[in-house]
């Protein structure tokens, strides 16, 4: 009786750690579909702009990408504070603007249910991860920084570090 149990405990430690495997492989391919599709959007709003006379990519930095896409989430909470958020959601912190208490800009942020792999950063359970919208350029000169004379290009979702003062006090940008 003691081996059959000794050899059904090790069945179903094996058994959970294939299912924790399973869990955060699954995550991680949802976060990566979830990234990709959000980058579209950002392309096809990005040409959009580049089209328009009445848009522009720099009134685009910062805005919500989720609003740019026709489908309903899941596991979208809408606008949150970095307090708020559940694991395994996505949510959008605005800023407000302190002359006039509206809301402006912001961070997309998820935080993992499971320890995962995001743009090859390791990103432990129920550590939120926050992005930004921000116009891509054509950087001439190498030096990672936007010149006056290099023109903007598109929309992209650059990774921000994540502190509880990058929502609320700090612009990522800088």
């Amino acid at each position: 009786m003691a081996i059959a149990l000794l050899v059904l405990f090790i069945l179903w430690w094996v058994l959970l750690g294939r299912l924790e495997s399973a869990l955060q492989q699954a995550e991680q391919q949802s976060v990566d579909m979830v990234l990709t599709q959000l980058r579209s959007a950002l392309v096809v709003k990005g040409a959009e702009a580049m089209l328009s006379r009445e848009q522009s990519l720099s009134k685009l930095e910062g805005q919500n990408p989720f609003n740019w896409v026709d489908h309903q989430w899941a596991n979208y909470q809408g606008d949150c504070r970095p307090e708020q958020i559940e694991a395994g959601h996505w949510c959008f912190a605005s800023r407000l603007q302190k002359e006039t208490g509206e809301r402006a800009d912001g961070w997309l942020i998820y935080k993992p249910k499971q320890p995962i792999n995001v743009e090859n950063k390791r990103v432990g359970a129920g550590r939120p991860i926050a992005w930004l919208v921000t116009t891509e350029f054509a950087d001439r000169n190498g030096n990672n920084l936007r010149d006056q004379d290099e023109r903007s290009t598109g929309l992209k979702l650059q990774p921000v570090p994540f502190r509880k003062t990058t929502v609320n006090q700090q612009d990522a940008r800088r």
